[in-house]
């Protein structure tokens, strides 16, 4: 971003290329992310464990509606992403604690930002969406 448009929002310091090929867009490391953590439950387990180390039925209990099955599968994918590390204690049954990384502490941040952001214009959201009329065109 060159110094005369650093009011530039980074996201759009890169000009795309149109169309944008499908294989690009599936690679891109910035569209991965979002997808992560716009999943159902990532973005809410990252909240929760930002605040402290919760044991997994800690979170079990914490999160309504989750199956073992979906946090157990959200909770890989986060630790492989490097955003949450899983610590077994020797213990009899075995306990099994997960907490942020620093990589993942870094996200909050940003999360932040956006809740923030969401939270500020929620109003002008909702106006919208109430005045919204669904385009009678079926082209997409």
């Amino acid at each position: 971003m060159s110094g005369t448009h650093t009011d530039v929002p980074s996201v759009l310091a890169y000009e795309l290329p149109c169309p944008v090929p499908a294989d690009e867009f599936a690679a891109c490391p910035v569209g991965e992310m979002f997808r992560r953590v716009g999943d159902k439950w990532s973005l809410l387990l990252v909240i929760l464990l930002g605040a402290r180390p919760h044991r997994y039925n800690e979170l079990h209990r914490a999160v309504e509606g989750i199956s073992q099955r979906m946090l157990t599968r959200t909770l890989r994918s986060l630790e492989s992403d490097g955003l949450v590390h899983r610590e077994v204690h020797p213990t009899v049954p075995p306990s099994v604690e997960y907490s942020l990384t620093p990589l993942g502490r870094s996200l909050l941040h940003p999360v932040s930002a956006l809740a923030d952001w969401a939270v500020q214009h929620e109003a002008e959201i909702t106006r919208a969406r109430t005045h919204h009329t669904p385009a009678t065109d079926t082209t997409p």
